[in-house]
């Protein structure tokens, strides 16, 4: 990749209706020089302006902008971008499977989401509605197998 910023800077001068032509740069040790050049000098140095120019410009275009990583690389191979009409799919199950916990009986919907989206196991819940383990395990399984139909009728 090429560097932006440029090591030269070119300028044109007229004195006396005479064209000058300046090349300002650093030297090795870092002191700013200018040097009057020929006119076919000054033209080859804008050639080269333009060319890196252009050549930057192919790098920003043809380089990816975004982390190039191992670890980039492995989350892209083990999740695939989704195509269009996927990411509809899976919009449309998402929200088959909302309307389907909100058609739950209360304590049913209440125990399934404790369970499945805040991580709680059966004693927990259990223990926080003041009931057994036992009843907590059944209403999750008639609740699941409840949204697997609804599911299912959606998918065919």
């Amino acid at each position: 990749m090429f560097d932006n910023s440029n090591p030269y800077t070119l300028r044109t001068e007229a004195v006396e209706g005479i064209k000058h032509y300046y090349i300002s740069f650093a030297d090795g040790e870092g002191i700013q020089r200018e040097t009057e050049v020929s006119r076919p000098v000054y033209l080859e140095f804008l050639r080269f302006v333009k060319i890196e120019r252009n050549l930057r410009r192919w790098d920003d275009r043809h380089t990816e902008q975004s982390e190039l990583t191992d670890e980039t690389l492995y989350a892209r191979a083990l999740n695939p971008v989704k195509g269009t009409e996927e990411k509809a799919f899976d919009n449309l199950r998402n929200e088959q499977l909302r309307l389907a916990i909100q058609g739950l009986p209360e304590t049913q919907r209440r125990r399934f989401v404790l369970y499945h989206e805040f991580g709680l196991t059966y004693e927990q819940i259990a223990e926080i509605e003041g009931c057994k383990k036992q009843s907590v395990f059944d209403s999750i399984i008639r609740a699941e197998e409840k949204i697997k139909i609804i599911l299912k009728i959606f998918q065919d």
